[in-house]
């Protein structure tokens, strides 16, 4: 977390925000947001979304079984990344979810994931 943040979340009632600042070190040689962290991104978006919308799932780890992603536009140096998803599914083994990621206000990711259920977890054995 560290290499890719700091990130920021806003929980306030059904809404659930997961937001950063585009900086020097998560850019390509474009100086736009390298691929590769807005995947880490949309993987930490999704169940972080999925734990505080659904009580069934809790606090449970979620495991990534499949992350879809289609980059729409550029993320420019120095923009605010802001997310937003949607839980579309919970069975007993699996949650499906989707989002959209804008930059800048501008819509510039769409990603869908399908994630294992697992076992609780609590903030404090989360520490690595």
């Amino acid at each position: 977390m560290d290499s890719n943040g700091p990130l920021y979340l806003l929980h306030q009632g059904d809404v659930v925000k997961f937001g950063f600042r585009v900086e020097r070190r998560h850019v390509n040689p474009m100086s736009n947001l390298h691929g590769g962290m807005m995947a880490s991104f949309c993987d930490m978006l999704l169940p972080l979304s999925v734990h505080r919308k659904d009580s069934t799932v809790g606090m449970r780890f979620l495991p990534t079984i499949s992350l879809q992603i289609d980059y729409l536009a550029p993320a420019p140096l120095g923009c605010w990344v802001e997310g937003e998803a949607e839980l579309l599914r919970a069975t007993r083994s699996l949650v499906f979810a989707q989002g959209l990621v804008r930059a800048d206000g501008v819509l510039c990711a769409r990603v869908s994931g399908v994630f294992k259920i697992g076992p609780e977890f609590t903030l404090e054995t989360a520490k690595p």
